[in-house]
């Protein structure tokens, strides 16, 4: 059986013959895809993504932050450090807010990253999903639907697009304009993110950092219509050898293909 295969605009949904119950639903969808993709660049920038050529403008607001607390530049230097390995592998928990809809949805699951740009998102709950990508490719997985959605990777997470950072740790001096923000309630380091270039749809990212492990614990990303998407990190394990082969993807046979809109 051959898969279906159907071509899709997902930044102008077509209303024809669609139930307003329907089109609501892929909006919905198509507005959380958005959110992911803001945060998926965040992570792979932050852990390969090459090509960026502008340098970090780094500033301090020496006013909110504690005399005792090390430097801005000393925390990315560990934060970088750290990070210097092939890849890692966390559990997650995921908050979603779509401001507008006053909606705000919640996700658990597990993330595998790997340099160059390669990731892989498994959703457990409340709906099992799979998001990978092997740095070209993308794919979204949702079982209950038989429906597969692919794309090119780098027109989702390329040039500041999506959300890719964890994959390259060391972008994140030449992507982003970082300030060093007040320590949280648990005196970890939080690190604001806003992009040198204005043009994707990307506001600001916060970095949680624990202070002793130097693991990014938290993820925070807004764009600008000021939806919001957490990530909580735990059971973080710095990876040497994860295998390649789980940053690809088998179509199921059956399965509907949609394809996204560059």
């Amino acid at each position: 059986m051959k898969d279906t295969v159907l071509e899709v605009d997902f930044r102008t949904p077509s209303n024809d013959c669609l139930s307003s119950a329907f089109i609501l639903k892929q909006e919905l969808e198509f507005m959380k895809n958005k959110q992911f993709f803001f945060l998926a660049v965040v992570y792979i920038l932050a852990f390969s993504l090459p090509g960026f050529t502008k340098e970090i403008q780094v500033q301090t607001a020496a006013s909110s932050i504690k005399p005792t607390s090390i430097s801005l530049d000393e925390i990315l230097k560990r934060l970088e450090s750290r990070y210097s390995a092939p890849g890692f592998s966390a559990r997650f928990f995921q908050t979603s807010t779509l401001k507008a809809m006053d909606i705000t949805e919640t996700a658990s699951g597990t993330i595998m990253v790997k340099r160059p740009g390669m990731m892989r998102w498994v959703y457990e709950k409340p709906d099992k999903q799979v998001i990978v990508t092997d740095g070209k490719q993308l794919w979204i997985h949702r079982p209950a639907d038989n429906q597969v959605t692919v794309g090119s990777a780098p027109s989702f997470f390329g040039d500041g697009k999506g959300a890719s950072f964890l994959s390259n740790i060391q972008s994140v001096r030449k992507t982003f304009n970082v300030t060093l923000e007040k320590m949280n309630a648990s005196q970890e380091y939080v690190l604001k993110l806003v992009p040198i270039d204005k043009s994707y749809d990307l506001s600001s990212v916060l970095l949680v950092v624990s202070n002793d492990t130097f693991n990014i614990v938290e993820v925070v990303t807004y764009n600008s219509y000021e939806d919001e998407t957490r990530i909580e990190l735990n059971n973080i394990q710095i990876e040497q050898n994860i295998d390649d082969t789980q940053f690809k993807f088998a179509i199921p046979q059956g399965a509907e293909v949609v394809k996204m809109d560059k």
